[in-house]
């Protein structure tokens, strides 16, 4: 393939997803609270789940949604009602930060389903297939792979963010602060899903 081809796919993929939306603000908070290696689990599953999803759209899941009606509002439910329950409990967090190996950090299968239900990764799922693969799996290939190291990367990105947050505010109140406005973006993300 081209360089053509190549630079505005990933283009596309790196505007996609280092841009802020549910599953980076999730890692952003991931990386305040818990250890690098525990946000890179939640970041593996959030890019494969992102890649898996991005396939399927891209092998003909995207003509299924049109063909059975109420499925792509059911989904676009399921992924606000995910997505306020995980601000519910952004907002009540205490701010003090989790000792011991007992921490509940958001793991692989919550980044991976996170996806499934983020009516942004069915956005650009079903924008990148249709703008830059013209229906040829070859490329829907090609565009998935240069996808996976890109999206790993943009949302370690916000992991790294949300790290260097926690070594500069050791504060209960002012992580407090922080993850109540995270969780107020996290809801009001939520509003623009269901008006958009």
């Amino acid at each position: 393939m081209s360089l053509a081809v190549i630079l505005p796919m990933s283009a596309f993929a790196l505007a996609a997803s280092i841009s802020p939306g549910p599953v980076n603000l999730v890692c952003l908070s991931s990386g305040t609270r818990y250890p690098l290696t525990r946000g890179l689990v939640f970041v593996t599953g959030a890019t494969l789940g992102f890649v898996a999803l991005f396939i399927a759209v891209g092998l003909g899941l995207h003509s299924m949604l049109t063909l059975v009606p109420g499925l792509e509002a059911a989904l676009r439910w399921a992924g606000v009602a995910f997505l306020l329950y995980l601000s519910l409990r952004l907002f009540r967090d205490d701010g003090h930060l989790p000792e011991g190996e007992n921490r509940r950090a958001p793991g692989f299968m919550t980044g991976a389903l996170m996806q499934w239900l983020n009516p942004k990764a069915w956005l650009a799922s079903a924008s990148g297939i249709g703008a830059y693969t013209g229906g040829d799996i070859g490329l829907v290939w090609l565009f998935a792979s240069l996808y996976l190291p890109i999206c790993w990367l943009s949302l370690g990105s916000w992991v790294y963010a949300g790290a260097f947050l926690r070594r500069h505010v050791q504060r209960p109140d002012v992580l407090v602060a922080i993850n109540r406005g995270l969780a107020v973006l996290l809801a009001a993300s939520c509003v623009y899903l269901l008006l958009g």
